[in-house]
């Protein structure tokens, strides 16, 4: 349903008015709709919580085994995503003794000026915007992973969009841009997943550190209940925070004196020291090939005694690399960062 605001071009003397700079709005359903049109079977509920206490394990020291967050950097294709689910599958059910595989399924994409919004918001990528159509195809991919026994990881970017698709998420990060917002930090609060705060842009730590404090407590913060009215949310606290290195302006911080001054600094804070290494981003200056290497480097520095590094994060889809949309789209090669490719995904987890 649309409800159009027809205005006129708006003058210095009306842009104070909120009709002045919207000139639209578009109803949605309710999240208890949504779930209700979409619902998650009991047995896919135990399914979920099971991978959340599982991940909990590897978090807190009780399984040596390392996560592994590992997907497209995002999603644009459903059918390509699943073809990725199911190869994922069988490769986790293979090195299930040494990782714990949980697949991004990331729906929205930050951007630092302007671009593609991701599947959640423009499904189409046609720049029209349609978050009921996104609603509708990210939770239902989210569904059809789910019935793979997959794991599934996001980035909870709009913490209206948590209410909406929280509920089939094992692993949410909040990302580099957002670590330092106490919007998401009282959203993590209230999460029924572990989270990974990513360290800053800069590539400090403190803004994690003190997300991971803040996130630890109770809060009360404004949101949307499930009946879709505005709410005053409570929240306990999440107990099951962590840090991710991710890099920062050019600069890296996989390498062991990095790893272990990030470790000394969350014990000294009095937070939780597990340390998941995101391969990609600044640490891999954004080329996609680095991964191998930064991960291998990594999971030696785990061999050598540091245990706790506890994941590893890697951008990977079918294609390697990235492209620009077109009409013309090379299937299962990613439209944001650039990705390792399936047979390189394959040949670094059972190498490592």
């Amino acid at each position: 349903m649309n409800m159009s605001l027809n205005t006129e071009t708006p003058t210095e003397a009306s842009r104070q008015s909120r009709e002045a700079l919207v000139s639209g709005e578009t109803l949605l359903p309710t999240p208890a709709e949504l779930r209700a049109s979409l619902p998650v079977s009991a047995p896919a509920q135990a399914q979920i919580h099971r991978h959340r206490e599982a991940i909990r394990r590897v978090l807190h020291g009780e399984d040596s085994r390392t996560l592994v967050v590992i997907g497209p950097c995002s999603i644009h294709d459903e059918v390509a995503a699943l073809e990725y689910g199911e190869k994922l599958r069988k490769l986790a059910d293979e090195v299930s003794d040494r990782f714990l595989i949980v697949m991004r399924v990331y729906l929205e994409k930050p951007r630092t000026t302007v671009g593609w919004k991701g599947l959640l918001y423009d499904p189409e990528r046609n720049g029209t915007g349609d978050l009921n159509e996104g609603l509708l195809r990210s939770r239902r991919l989210l569904l059809n992973l789910t019935d793979m026994d997959l794991p599934l990881a996001t980035e909870a970017l709009s913490p209206f969009a948590m209410d909406y698709l929280g509920d089939l998420v094992s692993w949410t990060a909040i990302g580099a841009r957002t670590t330092e917002s106490q919007v998401h930090r009282e959203m993590v609060s209230g999460l029924p997943m572990p989270t990974g705060f990513k360290n800053g842009t800069d590539g400090g730590i403190g803004v994690a550190i003190n997300a991971m404090k803040s996130a630890a407590h109770p809060h009360h913060r404004f949101g949307v209940g499930s009946n879709g009215a505005p709410a005053m949310i409570t929240t306990h606290g999440n107990p099951d925070t962590h840090l991710v290195l991710r890099g920062g302006r050019g600069l890296t911080n996989y390498d062991a004196e990095s790893v272990g001054e990030a470790i000394a600094a969350l014990s000294s804070s009095g937070v939780s020291s597990a340390v998941m290494v995101d391969c990609s981003h600044d640490n891999a200056r954004k080329q996609a090939g680095r991964q191998l290497d930064i991960a291998k480097e990594v999971m030696n520095q785990k061999r050598s005694g540091n245990q706790r590094i506890v994941g590893l994060m890697l951008e990977s889809f079918l294609e390697e690399g990235r492209q620009n949309d077109s009409e013309d789209l090379i299937y299962g090669c990613s439209l944001t960062d650039p990705c390792i490719s399936w047979e390189q995904t394959e040949e670094l987890l059972r190498g490592l």
